[in-house]
């Protein structure tokens, strides 16, 4: 009896230490669900933005449109889920994914090795470049990099401009978005302000709500892509759709319309 109560011990607790073993091999291991399930069950994609132009912003209802706005919905509508746009801190956008608080970073995003370092990177769809803003009597001063220095220069926070000042060594002011970096110089508060030639275009000069305002020396160019969590199966889906729009004429029509170039 004393020898089968033993044998018995030694059964069960060889069973609890392979459980615990299995228990703990599990609690570590990698998540390799499927990004595009997990939309595809949720209904719904969620895009993180700022308010952008002529990317991302909003018409007279209220409601969110631009070049990547308008792509966006394709895309969902590819996917088969509804559409939210949620403007986030840009600076966040690696742990806004992470933390799924987003299902990806699409907001005329600049392909650098820092975001290709934090996340899974599309294919590039789109052309820009770094570009100083001033008032424009003002803007003809500014010819070179040089030019910059000692002047007090606006940017968006986590953005490519506010690399290209970083790299300059010039002294910046970090804003929530574009769009303040723009007001900061309007209002005086700034000599200029760093920011993409797309939204310059769309923003500045007669007929806008910058008339005052001109884009000058362009400083880098760049290519923009669409973010997603780290071996997301979304990106080659992303790829396959851009490929398709382009195939289709879909992003021409859109590159004509909101003045975006194509890469």
């Amino acid at each position: 009896m004393k020898k089968l109560t033993k044998v018995l011990a030694v059964v069960l607790a060889a069973v609890f230490v392979f459980g615990c073993f299995a228990a703990c091999s599990n609690s570590g291991k990698t998540d390799n669900t499927s990004d595009l399930a997990y939309v595809q069950e949720k209904g719904k994609l969620i895009v993180g933005i700022t308010e952008f132009a002529p990317m991302d912003y909003k018409d007279a209802n209220g409601e969110w449109i631009g070049f990547d706005a308008d792509l966006g919905r394709l895309f969902a509508k590819e996917l088969g889920v509804d559409v939210e746009f949620l403007i986030i801190d840009w600076d966040s956008k690696s742990t806004e994914l992470k933390t799924k608080a987003i299902d990806c970073a699409w907001n005329g995003m600049t392909i650098t090795d820092e975001v290709k370092l934090n996340m899974s990177v599309s294919n590039a769809y789109a052309t820009n470049q770094q570009v100083v803003v001033m008032k424009a009597d003002k803007i003809a001063d500014i010819k070179s990099a040089d030019d910059l220095k000692g002047l007090k220069i606006a940017v968006e926070n986590g953005s490519a401009g506010q690399g290209v000042a970083n790299d300059l060594e010039l002294d910046s002011i970090a804003l929530e978005n574009q769009a303040a970096a723009l007001l900061e110089v309007n209002a005086g508060k700034s000599d200029a302000a760093i920011i993409d030639s797309t939204m310059a275009a769309a923003m500045t000069g007669e007929g806008t709500d910058y008339a005052n305002l001109a884009a000058g020396i362009q400083l880098v160019d760049e290519e923009y892509g669409i973010g997603f969590r780290q071996e997301s199966d979304l990106t080659e889906k992303m790829n396959e759709f851009l490929a398709k729009a382009k195939a289709d004429g879909t992003l021409q029509k859109l590159s004509e319309q909101y003045k975006v170039t194509l890469a």
